[in-house]
């Protein structure tokens, strides 16, 4: 491992609304290369806030973020969006899949955002990720045809399309069944260990949490243990 792709240093934040409260306290850790890690913690202990400052969606807080060794405070939503889009990629509860578009064109679609290969450039790749994730045969369906398991693993990959540093996944088994949740489990290890990639992932799930290589668990904004 080694390899710093993402640190935290001393984050807080507040909410305002009425009053302020703080729901990020003095947050710091860092995530390195090919490392799978879990945020685990109670509902309301601020994983999921935690989650949108580190994705950079999130700019209203104190402290430092550094992605890929580069701080981005104070950077202009511009360039903020670069950094998500090429560095960043999100796998949510909900799949979030467009039903209009095929299996391939879901998994294309940030490839054509960010712009950085040709479409049938891009179109290659996307058959590639999908067939990380053992679903390239079902490329050519709409997605509105695939099992709930079969979507999330769509979701995967077009999370991977631009080769991220960094996947960041909110509670991605949350609406899956227990053999569903293992084949994406199984799907995340496998990017950990043969492709090194870095997992972050928020999971209510402390099964899925205990098998990671790492548990960040959180208590009423801070980390009590890493």
């Amino acid at each position: 491992m080694g390899n710093t792709v993402l640190e935290a240093r001393k984050i807080d934040k507040f909410f305002h609304d009425p009053v302020s409260v703080q729901v990020l306290k003095e947050i710091s850790f860092e995530l390195n290369k090919g490392e799978f890690v879990s945020v685990i913690g109670k509902s309301g202990c601020g994983k999921s806030t935690l989650l949108y400052v580190l994705s950079t969606m999130d700019t209203d807080y104190t402290g430092n973020l550094l992605i890929d060794q580069v701080s981005t405070k104070g950077l202009a939503e511009a360039d903020l969006a670069k950094i998500r889009n090429e560095k960043i990629g999100f796998v949510f509860q909900f799949h979030y899949l467009l039903y209009e578009f095929t299996v391939l064109e879901n998994v294309m679609l940030p490839g054509l955002k960010l712009g950085r290969y040709s479409p049938q450039e891009i179109r290659e790749r996307a058959y590639e990720k999908l067939k990380i994730l053992g679903i390239e045969h079902e490329a050519l369906k709409k997605a509105n045809q695939l099992s709930g398991g079969q979507k999330q693993r769509v979701a995967i990959a077009r999370a991977l399309i631009n080769d991220p540093l960094i996947i960041m996944g909110d509670e991605p088994t949350g609406n899956l069944d227990k053999k569903n949740s293992e084949i994406v489990f199984e799907t995340f290890e496998n990017l950990a260990k043969h492709h090194n990639q870095s997992l972050l992932i928020v999971t209510h799930d402390n099964d899925f949490a205990a098998r990671t290589h790492r548990i960040i668990e959180m208590e009423d904004g801070k980390i009590v243990n890493a």
